[in-house]
């Protein structure tokens, strides 16, 4: 199987909540038959060493026991995994920073971590920020993920068409032989006819790069109406774009932190890299 990428990376503290990331990554790697790098935050700076050094020591021991762990259960996958330990006070600057070094096209995370005072969130707060920042395509997984092998459904926004964004989901259902349903959200009725046509446009591009490849028009709030169609189709794999410009607060906001937090499949957000920029 070929994707349209060449250097894949693996975000994770080797936690509980990680597993379903692990095992997506894994499987990723192993049918592109491509390399993986990893990466492993560790919360750490000079103050916190200085006020708790039997604390920071033993955070460096559990570490380096996680990457064991790790390391072995990759291997055990049969994928060669390049795991780097980063040390920093902010998680989500580290793995943006692997990323851009590391030269990724494609980082896997989880979609958030243990549930405490931020246990509203949709997206775990460092998650958000990672997808935020990256300078790469990030793919979001739920615990329990497992390879797409159904469909492919590709969110279209009727005002700002993507022809990356497109040409990304197309090679990805062509590469898993698999279906892909472009779905286009207008806010109204008064928008259909010209989300029709972006519509039409999008699905004509698809069917030159995959063949296998339909449209579908819905009304409503976008991501509601993306959730929807997933569910109705079978799809087993969501893609969409980043929205353009700043995120607010540093966070990613929008339709696609709602479509990520509810999705019950991954979620491949693309990311222009044009737009991209550092933390």
């Amino acid at each position: 199987m070929t994707t349209p990428y060449s250097r894949l990376l693996l975000a994770t503290e080797h936690s509980e909540h990680d597993r379903g990331a692990e095992t997506l990554a894994f499987a990723l790697a192993s049918h592109c038959q491509l390399p993986l790098a990893g990466v492993l935050p560790l919360l750490s700076n000079p103050e916190f060493e200085m006020v708790a050094p039997q604390r920071a020591r033993q955070a460096e021991a559990e570490a380096a026991a996680r990457i064991q762990s790790l390391a072995a259960r990759a291997s055990q996958a049969g994928v060669a995994l390049d795991l780097r330990l980063r040390r920093g006070a902010r998680l989500f600057q580290e793995i943006v920073a692997e990323a851009r070094e590391r030269g990724a096209d494609l980082l896997v995370i989880r979609r958030r971590g243990r549930r405490g005072l931020l246990a509203q969130l949709l997206v775990g707060e460092m998650v958000s920020q990672v997808v935020a920042h990256a300078p790469c395509s990030v793919l979001v997984t739920p615990q329990g993920s497992t390879m797409w092998s159904r469909r492919v459904l590709l969110g279209l926004d009727p005002t700002a068409p993507d022809a990356a964004l497109l040409r990304q989901a197309a090679a990805l259902a062509d590469a898993c032989r698999l279906p892909l349903r472009a779905v286009c959200v207008a806010a109204a009725e008064s928008t259909r006819a010209a989300a029709q046509v972006a519509l039409d446009a999008a699905v004509a591009q698809a069917q030159a790069l995959c063949g296998q490849a339909e449209g579908e028009l819905r009304i409503g709030r976008p991501h509601e109406q993306l959730l929807a169609a997933a569910q109705a189709c079978g799809a087993d794999l969501m893609v969409l774009a980043r929205e353009r410009g700043r995120p607010k607060r540093g966070r990613l906001g929008g339709v696609a932190e709602e479509v990520i937090g509810h999705a019950l499949c991954p979620v491949l957000v693309h990311v222009n890299k044009q737009g991209a920029s550092p933390p």
